[in-house]
């Protein structure tokens, strides 16, 4: 199943739907049909005892009757997650990328958050006040959604607890985050965190453990890596987490991002305004986002 956000046009709100091969269904409409009542977010959704039974009886209802039912080029695809109560984000979960940096590889896992209002979707802008902040980069990752409350989970137990995945890019301002002695004030500017196009139920992918994941910036390749170099992979995250915290159906963790970046590459490769960014992961898609300044 693939489970996104959806709007027809700029001005409207965006509704939870899922992709299917005979089109985009509106999860609310299908599921007033179906009797069955489903929110009206993606979050509020996965809040729901037994969101995937209900979901698919909303799906079955659309493409049963052919109502509720929407074209792709119909609609905006917004963030898969517009509202998350937790941004958490792994740092170095590559030794590629902690050793480009000249840092330690780490024992445990490098927790750090973002803020909500980082948050955006595919296709849109990610922007920055270039008189704030000079050294901004980008950083593909693979990103866990959570869809059921955990907390002290066993790893053995802990990928039941993810609803899906999808693709994130952790775009971050250097200068910012290592003047400060941690980093979400660099992490967390706004639109710092895109999210999308989709959230992929497990069932769908073969192996978490071992999928392909890029970064382009124009067209050019400068991340290229497999989540089987994951230092700790998603299944420890997740146990690891939920025994610091309480996470909750649409929390979202940021997996870590592969050697590459731009600002520890020689000649450094810093994002500008205009630029076009693509993060790619196997089974997930492709999500592209361009680069704006602002005032």
């Amino acid at each position: 199943m693939k489970l996104g956000q959806f709007r027809e046009t700029a001005v409207e709100e965006s509704w939870p739907g899922v992709v299917t091969d005979e089109g985009i269904v509106d999860l609310a409409e299908a599921g007033s049909g179906a009797g069955v009542d489903l929110p009206a977010t993606t979050h509020k959704v996965l809040e729901i005892w037994n969101w995937e039974r209900k979901v698919q009886l909303a799906v079955d209802y659309a493409e049963k009757t052919g109502t509720a039912l929407h074209a792709e080029a119909d609609v905006e695809t917004v963030a898969p997650i517009t509202d998350p109560g937790k941004i958490i984000a792994i740092g170095l979960n590559y030794s590629d990328h902690a050793e480009e940096g000249d840092q330690e590889i780490p024992e445990r896992p490098l927790v750090f958050s973002k803020f909500p209002t980082t948050v955006c979707g595919p296709d849109e802008a990610v922007e920055w006040d270039p008189n704030y902040t000079e050294a901004v980069d980008y950083e593909g990752e693979l990103v866990a959604v959570i869809g059921e409350e955990a907390r002290n989970v066993n790893e053995e137990d802990a990928l039941e607890y993810v609803a899906g995945y999808t693709i994130g890019n952790d775009v971050s301002a250097r200068d910012l985050q290592l003047a400060d002695e941690q980093w979400v004030r660099g992490k967390s500017l706004d639109t710092f965190a895109p999210l999308g196009p989709y959230i992929h139920t497990p069932d769908e992918i073969d192996d978490i453990g071992s999928l392909d994941i890029w970064t382009e910036v124009n067209g050019e390749r400068l991340q290229e890596s497999n989540t089987e170099h994951l230092i700790f992979p998603v299944a420890e995250l997740v146990a690891f987490c939920s025994r610091a915290f309480t996470l909750e159906p649409g929390d979202v963790i940021f997996t870590g991002t592969p050697d590459g970046v731009g600002y520890f590459r020689d000649p450094q490769v810093l994002l500008e305004d205009g630029d076009t960014m693509t993060v790619g992961v196997d089974g997930l898609g492709e999500l592209t986002n361009t680069c704006r300044h602002i005032e």
